[in-house]
């Protein structure tokens, strides 16, 4: 009988990802029995170990670490042979301040000579800022007026014959009725509004019965999303009687826009003479907003007007080798180039702080992340949480079975370019360059935090595959593998499985997927995200309700 060998054909079906590490990854199902080559050395599988999943190089002893991308992601609870697969049964989440990979003032950035010409098509605002998207938003600053921000968002989207479920309308009916069903869906309207990239309506379970902080916080990020760059001005609806008051937005508005250049209009609803009176005031300043927006044509811009975010989300065992490092690739490229970036989900950053700290461009830099690293480890312990308890069972199921394993490759969003800032939750951005920014682990919470914070474009890594989408920032998803790729490409922006096959190197990619936020930001190429209206917003509730 012929034991299975570690290659198909030359293809590399393992992979040990940094030297330091005293474990491998399988890149496709291998048999027990299957011989191992790592590093000139001939390892057996002791069992089967499936693709995504880790397994021991060398025999660990209870309370051994384990170590991958160079880093401990975990400790051992009871012995593991060499060959044996590493699971939740026998490891548990573990970090340590290790010796750091990273120096500051070391950082070698990449050859971006073939884009230095490059600019992308935006839209310029006054304040200097640079748009990927030219929308009006429409916000509720309480819960009590989603009721009216929905009928705002039916009566838009009928006036300007943009419903974007009309063809699902189509659908059920045709499910429906059957052939009594037989008229197609109406054509789109001519657009009035060529410059404008549509409205956005912003729903939300706050506003009212939290602290004092939580209608602050609130505040702070609804003015993010009326200041941000791809925003062209606001309709604010209010109750009167909530605990997020009107002058509270005011002034939230006022320190992102000192001059007052973008035109914001707030109605209250209990000092209206009617619901009707309401409605038809705010139509009023959306259809005069979309008149003024539109004046605003794309023109070009340099990259440097460009603010990446990085979120992940549905992550798998080939995240961290595949898709999130190339997207650090290409926030490297951006910020070589003057651009910025944002990393977040301060839970997936969890046991490579000290490769964080040691990439911050100087002490103050450093102190901010590590005091928001553990107040918000503090705030967990005081509700019986904790970081470790981050990866959910999807994730576990594909391989990232501890907290600092999935942050080691969580962290590779980030690339390895210096970190200039640590903004808190809601807090701009502000400085050129890497910034990290506080928030949760929960996919929706983090993205709508980045587009808080100023990301006029997301990229979001996927592993398992999800709709997550952003109300203003287009959000662009990429897979690490190639079969989720195929599986949800009405989802899928970019495919990153070439990597894990061997086929395409992380550079090479690295520029194509730049180009093509080059196109996205341009308006050329449209995220699988906007096409969908995955609009996601749920902001980040800290406090505790009253």
């Amino acid at each position: 009988m012929t034991t299975p060998l570690a290659s198909d054909a030359g293809r590399l079906t393992s992979l040990r990802v940094h030297a330091a590490d005293n474990v491998r990854v399988a890149l496709k199902d291998l048999a027990a029995g299957s011989e191992i080559d790592d590093s000139g050395q001939t390892l057996r599988l002791v069992e089967p170990i499936r693709h995504k999943h880790k397994f021991a190089l060398a025999d660990l002893a209870e309370g051994d670490s384990v170590i991958m991308y160079g880093v401990t992601v975990g400790r051992a609870t009871r012995p593991i042979a060499a060959g044996a697969a590493i699971t939740t049964e026998n490891t548990a989440h573990s970090t340590a301040s290790s010796r750091a990979q990273a120096r500051r003032g070391e950082w070698q950035a990449p050859d971006v000579s073939a884009f230095a010409d490059l600019t992308f098509d935006g839209y310029q605002r006054a304040d200097g800022s640079v748009g990927t998207a030219n929308l009006w938003l429409v916000v509720p600053l309480v819960f009590c007026e989603n009721r009216n921000i929905e009928v705002l968002r039916q009566c838009v989207a009928d006036a300007l014959g943009e419903d974007p479920y009309r063809d699902y309308k189509h659908m059920a009916r045709q499910l429906l009725h059957g052939d009594a069903a037989k008229a197609a869906p109406q054509a789109d309207a001519e657009q009035l509004f060529p410059n404008v990239d549509g409205v956005r309506f912003l729903t939300h379970t706050l506003g009212c019965g939290g602290t004092d902080d939580d209608a602050q916080a609130l505040c702070q990020l609804l003015a993010g999303y009326i200041c941000h760059p791809n925003v062209a001005g606001a309709t604010v609806l209010s109750l009167g009687c909530q605990k997020a008051q009107i002058d509270m937005i005011k002034e939230a508005v006022a320190s992102r826009d000192p001059q007052g250049l973008r035109p914001v209009h707030y109605l209250e609803q209990q000092a209206s003479l009617s619901e009707e009176a309401l409605i038809r005031q705010a139509l009023t300043t959306i259809f005069d907003g979309l008149a003024e927006a539109n004046r605003t044509p794309r023109t070009p811009a340099p990259l440097s007007a460009l603010t990446l975010g990085a979120e992940c989300g549905g992550s798998d065992g080939f995240s961290g080798l595949s898709a999130n490092p190339l997207v650090g690739a290409v926030m490297d490229r951006l910020v070589a180039l003057g651009g910025s970036g944002m990393l977040s989900e301060f839970p997936e950053l969890c046991g490579v702080e000290h490769e964080l700290v040691a990439r911050c461009t100087d002490d103050t830099v450093a102190k901010r992340f590590r005091d928001l690293m553990s107040a918000y480890q503090r705030h967990a312990s005081r509700v019986g949480a904790d970081f470790s308890m981050n990866p959910s069972p999807g994730n576990i199921r594909d391989g990232l079975i501890t907290d600092a394993m999935k942050s080691a490759g969580a962290a590779k969003k980030g690339g390895d370019s210096p970190i200039v800032d640590v903004l808190d939750y809601t807090e701009p951005r502000t400085r050129a360059g890497l910034s990290l920014l506080c928030s949760p682990g929960n996919d929706v919470e983090s993205t709508t935090a980045l587009a808080g914070s100023g990301a006029n474009l997301i990229l979001f890594t996927t592993g398992l595959g999800t709709p997550t989408g952003n109300p203003v920032t287009p959000v662009m998803k990429i897979a690490s593998n190639s079969e989720l790729a195929a599986r949800m490409g009405d989802v899928i922006d970019f495919d990153a499985g070439p990597i894990i096959r061997g086929e395409a190197q992380i550079d090479a990619l690295a520029d194509e997927l730049l180009r093509l936020c080059i196109e996205a930001a341009s308006g050329r190429y449209q995220p699988k995200a906007v096409r969908l209206t995955q609009y996601d917003f749920i902001p980040w509730k800290r406090g505790v309700s009253l």
